[in-house]
């Protein structure tokens, strides 16, 4: 640490060292730049310490168990016993194999690490001030910055993450026994991914959400299996509602009020009589709105950086902000908030500091949805295609005629590859079952390439594997599937 204030220079500052700051660092170092990355919290971010890693290690030990406790259809009769203090060290313990890789992976390019809170000052030079007692500050003076602070949960009216029964996204994967009950607020990704994990746990789970249905964004077909599998793990819906307030019900848990919203109850949710205010009895609520974006913390006023109404930073698409020498990557620079995306662009930004053309192309990025069953997308919907003006045909292969995923006792969900009818170029595809989130690769590849149908149905895949059920969508597109009807 450096005790007073000191002025030190670097060729790239860059601030936060999450998925998108870190890569950014190490890429600008192994161009040969001299880089200074600037974390106050934790190395990698939220999503290896409190978001994408730790809740992907508890779905997985989740996953687990209640495929263990579900398979007789198999022949397996088995009663697991959750441990959750267990699976939150298993979990922290690959949080911080990771974090540490990230350490040492800059040190090895030469990156320069410094804890502390960055601010601007102007726009070539922040005030970096150190946590603890008696640490300081100091100034740094740069050739070029990116701005890589991420972002944050949003907390709505009433419902303060400092109260015990109030629980973000971190705080609901720090949880050290399992509660009897949960509501959540909002059947977004991040809290439809968390309802599974605790109605896994043996929680009895109710969504609350202000619109119709779950995954706002994402099609009704690709949404179906992942509400009826969440009906069938006994998770409640309450559509059409707003968390208004809560209070505590001395000592028996709380009470959560909700309030009706402007959309009607639909989509399977609550009976209740449109207009009547909903009361809930839990034991903890997580609040999963949303996240928005770290900005507001770095005074970007006197550097001269614009950020929109919502507070995200603008860029163009080498991650150039207003300032020239400033740059902005993930999710402080806008949607998709994705953290592969942030990395994505990291890599850009340091390319081009570095005088390389690079530039990012957002139609191939991908999205995933980690619930039961995965949902993954990839380039145009078939709707986004035909708006575009381009005449469509598209190819689907349900995973009920997969030999492979019938082997798995996973068969639920489809692929679906949309493609320019005139030439075959595959535009999009999207993909609702097990191991979507890998299988999007292929097509998410199909798609950066200009790949037609023709490539990819003529692509031998192996068998017995998921990854045939993207061939024989392609091959359904063409009219010549072997293992399902052709349209």
């Amino acid at each position: 640490m450096v005790v007073g204030d000191v002025t030190t220079g670097t060729d790239v500052l860059v601030i936060g060292a999450g998925p998108a700051g870190y890569v950014a660092a190490i890429r600008a170092g192994q161009l040969d730049l001299d880089v200074t990355l600037v974390e106050k919290d934790a190395y990698g971010g939220t999503c290896l310490n409190y978001g994408c890693i730790p809740s992907k290690a508890l779905i997985t030990a989740t996953d687990i168990a209640h495929e263990a406790a579900t398979a007789e259809e198999m022949g397996i009769h088995a009663d697991p016993a959750i441990d959750l203090a267990g699976m939150i060290e298993w979990k922290d313990g690959v949080v911080d194999q990771l974090t540490s890789g990230v350490e040492k992976l800059c040190k090895a390019n030469q990156v320069t690490l410094l804890e502390g809170t960055a601010r601007f000052v102007d726009d070539r030079t922040v005030r970096v001030s150190h946590s603890g007692e008696g640490q300081g500050s100091e100034t740094l003076e740069f050739e070029h910055a990116i701005i890589a602070t991420g972002s944050r949960p949003i907390q709505i009216p009433n419902f303060e993450y400092a109260d015990e029964p109030v629980l973000n996204s971190r705080q609901a994967l720090e949880l050290e026994s399992v509660p009897d009950s949960l509501v959540v607020v909002g059947a977004g990704y991040i809290g439809m991914e968390l309802a599974g994990v605790f109605a896994k746990l043996g929680t009895d789970v109710t969504v609350i959400e202000m619109l119709d249905s779950i995954l706002p964004g994402y099609d009704d077909d690709l949404k179906r299996p992942v509400k009826q599998r969440a009906n069938d793990l006994g998770i409640d819906f309450e559509f059409g509602y707003t968390a208004s307030e809560w209070h505590d019900r001395d000592g028996d848990g709380i009470r959560v009020i909700a309030e009706p919203a402007d959309q009607a109850t639909t989509d399977g949710g609550s009976e209740q009589a449109a207009g009547e205010r909903l009361t809930l009895d839990t034991d903890h609520v997580l609040v999963a709105v949303g996240r928005q974006p770290v900005s507001d913390t770095l005074a970007l006023e006197d550097a001269g950086v614009e950020t929109d109404n919502r507070g995200f930073i603008e860029t163009d698409s080498r991650a150039r902000t207003t300032v020239d020498q400033i740059f902005a990557v993930g999710d402080v620079a806008g949607e998709p908030m994705l953290a592969h995306k942030g990395s994505a662009e990291g890599k850009v930004a340091a390319e081009v500091i570095a005088g390389e053309p690079a530039a990012l192309d957002h139609q191939a990025i991908p999205a995933v949805v980690f619930t039961d069953p995965e949902i993954a997308t990839v380039g145009m919907t078939e709707t986004q295609a035909e708006d575009a003006g381009f005449e469509t045909v598209t190819g689907q292969f349900p995973f009920r005629a997969s030999g492979r995923a019938l082997t798995t006792g996973d068969s639920e969900g489809f692929v679906k590859i949309v493609a320019d009818e005139a030439d075959g170029y595959v535009l999009g595809a999207s993909i609702v079952g097990p191991e979507a989130s890998e299988l999007i690769a292929e097509l998410g590849l199909a798609v950066e390439l200009g790949a037609t149908l023709e490539d990819v149905a003529a692509t031998v895949h192996a068998h017995p594997t998921l990854a045939e059920s993207v061939m024989e969508a392609a091959e359904n597109a063409l009219g010549h599937a072997i293992h399902t009807l052709n349209r």
